[in-house]
């Protein structure tokens, strides 16, 4: 075979490798933005760079895959379902104690459930592997009482907090509780 032959088939090899490596990644990312969600927006913002923060992801997914995270018993589920009920009835009397109660009791559900729960921003990582559409109101939840420890937010900020932890308790509990009284909350 002639030297030219020999780089147009190498060339045509190339040209298939990059190709298919592109195919391969845009599958990568579209898989990380459908899987994450919300979360793959607001890692991309954090990171500034849609390739670290696709990386992050991935880590994410692998330090998860590590962990043994195992489904509540229904014992456990109907015993945190009945804490919840008791910490949201206390709001209305004591907001800021609820708040801090319904923290207690998701980092409780979580670690029952197998995640690590001794960094907020690690067990929200990890979280969003597998509740990618309610991480963010953990965030949020965590963020609201945090603020309030500071004097800086209202008792309405500390409702929208039990509203947030509300969503991940439940998701993290394994139902959606169709009682809203909590949003009823004034």
């Amino acid at each position: 075979m002639e030297a030219w032959a020999w780089i147009i088939v190498v060339a045509v090899i190339v040209i298939v490798a990059v190709a298919v490596w592109r195919i391969a990644a845009q599958r990568r990312s579209a898989r990380l933005r459908r899987d994450f969600g919300p979360e793959y927006d607001r890692t991309v913002a954090a990171e500034g760079d849609p390739r670290e923060a696709e990386r992050a992801l991935r880590e994410r997914e692998q330090r998860r895959e590590r962990l043994d995270i195992r489904p509540l018993s229904e014992e456990s589920r109907t015993r945190h379902a009945r804490e919840w009920d008791d910490v949201q009835a206390r709001f209305v009397d004591e907001p800021a104690g609820a708040v801090d109660d319904a923290d207690r009791l998701v980092s409780s559900v979580m670690r029952e459930r197998g995640y690590p729960i001794d960094d907020f921003e690690q067990q929200a990582e990890l979280v969003s592997v597998d509740h990618p559409e309610v991480v963010e109101n953990y965030r949020a939840g965590h963020a609201a009482q945090a603020a309030y420890s500071r004097g800086d937010s209202s008792t309405e900020d500390l409702r929208q907090a039990m509203v947030h932890y509300r969503a991940l308790f439940d998701d993290l509990l394994g139902e959606r509780r169709d009682d809203t009284r909590i949003s009823e909350v004034r």
